[in-house]
């Protein structure tokens, strides 16, 4: 008797969340079918998956190589106008995280807020209305390791904004940025039920990942 030929699983890809936090980034990832690990320098007891508490730069520079993915998000303040209003000083870390993504040889995204886009190379821009969310909540994605995206349709910024700290006017899209009122609707709008700080959308690396993912399939078949 012919015993059936047993069927070959490959493997999930490995994804390395560097700078994670709470793991917003992650999530899509993970929905998009990836295994996930988180690197940041402070404890996440609210990461939903595996997770490492380190240097993040440093991780990617002994590690990164042995995963298929790398996303990174450095610390936004340096850039973002609410720190530069109150005159804060944080650490530029754009420059040396990409070095080491460079230096692991993998495909990666490095994510940052808008008003970062000038240190990157030919960022992508994603909004969150283009992903049926009611907010804009622009973010800037630097591709690399050979692996670049389309974005979705960016759509006409019709609705109006509710200022920062302000609950959410009828018809207008919400502010989720910073000190601002609606955090149960900002977790359910977002999908991140888990959260209690302002994060990536899942949305936008789940588009992220599937990229990567049909990109590889294309170049295996």
């Amino acid at each position: 008797m012919t015993q059936p030929t047993p069927i070959r699983r490959s493997r999930a890809p490995r994804l390395l969340d560097a700078f994670c936090c709470q793991g917003g980034a992650a999530m899509g990832y993970a929905h998009a079918g990836f295994d996930v690990t988180g690197i940041d320098k402070d404890p996440q007891p609210r990461y939903p998956f595996t997770f490492i508490q380190g240097d993040a730069i440093e991780f990617i520079r002994e590690h990164g190589h042995e995963f298929d993915f790398i996303h990174a998000s450095p610390p936004c303040q340096h850039y973002s106008r609410a720190q530069k209003i109150q005159q804060r000083e944080h650490p530029d870390l754009i420059a040396p995280t990409r070095a080491a993504l460079e230096a692991a040889g993998r495909p990666w995204v490095l994510e940052n807020v808008e008003e970062a886009a000038r240190e990157l190379r030919d960022p992508v821009t994603l909004c969150a209305a283009a992903f049926g969310m009611r907010t804009y909540r622009h973010r800037v994605f630097e591709t690399g390791g050979g692996f670049t995206f389309v974005p979705p349709l960016h759509p006409a910024h019709w609705a109006p904004l509710t200022k920062m700290g302000r609950p959410r006017a009828a018809g207008h899209f919400a502010h989720y940025v910073g000190n601002f009122s609606g955090v149960a609707e900002a977790r359910i709008d977002m999908r991140v039920p888990w959260m209690n700080r302002e994060c990536i959308h899942p949305a936008y690396t789940r588009h992220i990942a599937t990229a990567f993912l049909t990109a590889r399939l294309g170049v295996a078949a």
